[in-house]
């Protein structure tokens, strides 16, 4: 898989499969391009998956530079190192985060943009969750054992097969003799904390650059980061977008339930027929 090194002399992990239009997937938090290996079988187009800075393939960097703007400057700057003048962004979670800057900040390299259960406000249960788990090594030692004990944890999620959690687990973390690690930079958990210190900036300004975008949003049903009432408000702003509500779900739809991918392909045909 191909790398490139962003302006700051960070070497950065990417994939690039597919022909055609062309959409960006931007992962969750700790997660990498691994999040989008279920969706991309049913995803039409060129389709790019980068590993931010500190994560997955890529080179750790300095924790300071773990920022959502940084981390915006390194999807555009991957995009100029493509020869890629505009794109879609499936965003999961922080990658929706990232699209929604994007968005506002250089409005003229988007085709479209589709939200996995993230939105301009964030539910105070979910960020709690991901205040007490980020940066930690899992306590198992193997695959089997965090598989088992996400199935019997994770109760947001229902109707999941081993086979599926499996791949979950060995998508975030790596085996080891000594057992399992994670598979970002531990400091993450210091750039995040740093941040949260902060209040929450009105995010609802980065939503509404979407505007004139075709936009979808996928949300767990079960979700604790994307209330049901952010997303209402949402739709109340954006009547067009396509929404689907991914029954037995949390955070997040792992994006080839049958409900993500018909808004999916119908988000695809709006932004085929928006550039025509």
């Amino acid at each position: 898989m191909p790398d490139f090194i962003t302006t700051d002399g960070t070497r950065l992990h990417y994939s690039d499969l597919g022909d055609g239009p062309v959409t960006l997937c931007l992962a969750g938090l700790t997660r990498n391009s691994a999040d989008f290996q279920h969706a991309l079988l049913h995803l039409s187009g060129r389709i790019l998956c980068m590993d931010y800075r500190g994560r997955g393939q890529s080179d750790w960097a300095d924790p300071a530079t773990y920022t959502i703007p940084q981390e915006a400057h390194d999807a555009l700057a991957l995009l100029d190192h493509l020869n890629i003048p505009r794109t879609s962004i499936l965003g999961t979670s922080r990658g929706g985060l990232i699209a929604m800057v994007i968005a506002a900040t250089a409005k003229d390299r988007l085709t479209g943009v589709a939200l996995n259960d993230i939105g301009p406000e964030l539910g105070q249960a979910g960020l709690d969750v991901i205040r007490d788990y980020i940066g930690i090594p899992p306590p198992f030692r193997t695959y089997a054992e965090a598989a088992e004990a996400r199935a019997k944890t994770w109760v947001q999620f229902r109707d999941v097969p081993m086979s599926r959690w499996l791949a979950e687990v060995e998508a975030h973390y790596a085996e080891t003799p000594d057992g399992l690690t994670l598979r970002y930079d531990p400091a993450l958990r210091d750039a995040v904390l740093a941040a949260g210190e902060a209040p929450l900036p009105d995010m609802w300004p980065l939503f509404d650059a979407l505007d004139g975008l075709p936009l979808a949003v996928i949300r767990g049903a079960n979700s604790d980061l994307l209330t049901l009432e952010t997303t209402q408000q949402m739709q109340t702003r954006r009547p067009d977008m396509r929404l689907a509500i991914v029954p037995d779900r949390g955070h997040v739809p792992f994006l080839d339930e049958p409900e993500a991918l018909a808004v999916l392909r119908d988000w695809q045909a709006d932004i085929a027929k928006d550039t025509l």
